[in-house]
C-alpha cells in the first residue's frame, strides 16, 4: 500500500482513522490508567524541593513548545526566579545527563536543547530522565524553579503547575489518541492542566492566547547580516522546515507575501551536505531550529528565521500568581 502522510489521516477526514479507532481507544485507555497509577501511588512519582513547570502537549508534532519555554523562562527571570529548564534532547548521541552550553553541538545535547541554551538565559540541563536531570540542575545549578520543556507525559516527576500549548489552528485533529489520532492522551487531559495556551487561531474562553512574531532574517554564515522577511517578495524563496509542523512555518512566511518553494522534513531531521547541496541557488529561508543543524554547511544565500512567542496579559497573570501560591505554601 502507498504510504500514507499521517497528517492526512489525523487532521482531516480520513478512512484509515476510522480503521485505526479501535488502537486509538486502546492507547488512551493505557494512557489514562497509567496517569491514574502515579496519581493513586501505585507508579511512585519524585518531588524535588522546587517547584516544577511543566510545558508540555497532548499532540505528536510541534505546537510551539520551545518558544513559549524560551519566553516563560525569560519572563520568570524578570520576575525574580531563577529557573533552570530540563529538556530530553530528542535525537541526541550521547546518553546521560548534562548542562548545556551554547556553544555545544547540536548531535551531542539536540537541536531544541542548543536553541534554549543560546536564548533561555538561564541554565539547561538535558537527560531523558526529568527527575534525574531535575537533580543535577539542584546540584549544578543556581535555580529555585524547574522549567520542564516536554514532558507533560513524564510522570516520574512530580509537577506543581502543568501548561499545554496547542496549535490553534490544528487544534486536536480527529481527537484520536496514537496511531488513529496525534493525541498522546484523550482530549479531556486538558481540562486538568493549570493553563491551555493556544498557538494562534482563535482560543476557546478560559484558555490563553499565544502567537510566534518572527524576527528578521539572520545569515546563516555567522556574519551578522539580517534583512526583513519583506526584501525576499522579489522572487521565489526555497523554505526549509525539520520541525512537527512544517506548514505554519510556510504559511508564517507567506503572510509575509513570500513566494515560496517549501521543502518540508522530518522532526529533527539530521541534515547532510548533499541535501543543502541540492537545494536552489537562490535564497533559502529555513528555522533556527534547523539552522543550528546546517550551519556549517550554509552557503552565503542561506537565512534563518527566528520567531519569539508572545502571550496575552491575562494567561501570565495567572501563572504568576499560582506561582506565588506554591512559593508561600512550598
Amino acid at each position: 500500500m502507498r504510504w500514507i502522510d499521517p497528517a492526512r489521516v489525523w487532521y482531516a477526514r480520513h478512512w484509515l482513522g476510522v480503521l485505526l479507532a479501535p488502537l486509538g481507544a486502546l492507547y488512551c485507555a493505557l494512557a489514562m490508567l497509567r496517569r491514574l497509577g502515579f496519581r493513586r501511588g501505585w507508579l511512585a512519582s519524585t518531588r524535588l524541593p522546587v517547584p516544577v513547570v511543566v510545558v508540555g502537549n497532548l499532540s505528536v508534532g510541534g505546537t510551539g513548545k520551545t518558544p513559549a519555554v524560551i519566553a516563560l523562562a525569560r519572563l520568570l527571570r524578570e520576575h525574580g526566579w531563577r529557573p533552570a529548564v530540563l529538556t530530553r534532547g530528542y535525537g541526541r548521541r550521547e546518553d546521560g545527563v548534562r548542562r548545556v552550553a551554547p556553544s555545544d553541538a547540536p548531535e551531542e545535547v539536540g537541536d531544541e536543547p542548543l536553541l534554549l541554551a543560546r536564548h533561555a538565559g538561564c541554565p539547561v540541563v538535558v537527560g531523558a530522565d526529568r527527575v534525574a536531570a531535575g537533580r543535577f540542575a539542584l546540584d549544578r545549578c543556581d535555580c529555585d524553579l524547574l522549567l520542564t520543556d516536554d514532558g507533560l507525559q513524564h510522570y516520574r516527576l512530580a509537577r506543581d503547575i502543568e501548561i499545554a500549548v496547542v496549535d490553534g489552528r490544528r487544534g486536536l485533529g480527529n481527537r484520536r489518541c496514537l496511531p488513529a489520532g496525534p493525541l498522546r492522551e484523550p482530549p479531556r487531559r486538558l481540562e486538568a492542566v493549570d493553563l491551555v495556551l493556544h498557538n494562534g487561531g482563535e482560543a476557546p474562553p478560559g484558555a490563553g492566547r499565544m502567537r510566534l512574531v518572527p524576527g528578521a532574517a539572520l545569515a546563516l554564515d555567522g556574519s551578522g547580516r539580517s534583512r526583513p522577511l519583506a526584501a525576499f517578495r522579489d522572487r521565489r524563496v526555497c523554505a526549509v522546515a525539520g520541525i512537527g509542523n512544517p506548514d505554519r512555518f510556510f504559511a508564517m512566511l507567506e503572510t509575509h507575501g513570500l513566494v515560496l518553494d517549501p521543502r518540508p522534513y522530518p522532526d529533527h531531521h539530521d541534515f547532510t551536505a548533499a541535501e543543502i547541496a541540492a537545494w536552489p541557488a537562490g535564497p533559502v529561508l529555513m528555522t533556527e531550529k534547523d539552522a543550528v543543524k546546517c550551519a556549517r554547511f550554509g552557503g552565503g544565500d542561506h537565512w534563518y528565521v527566528p520567531v519569539e512567542a508572545e502571550f496575552d496579559a491575562d494567561s501570565l497573570a495567572g501563572l504568576l500568581t499560582r506561582l506565588a501560591r506554591v512559593k508561600r505554601h512550598g
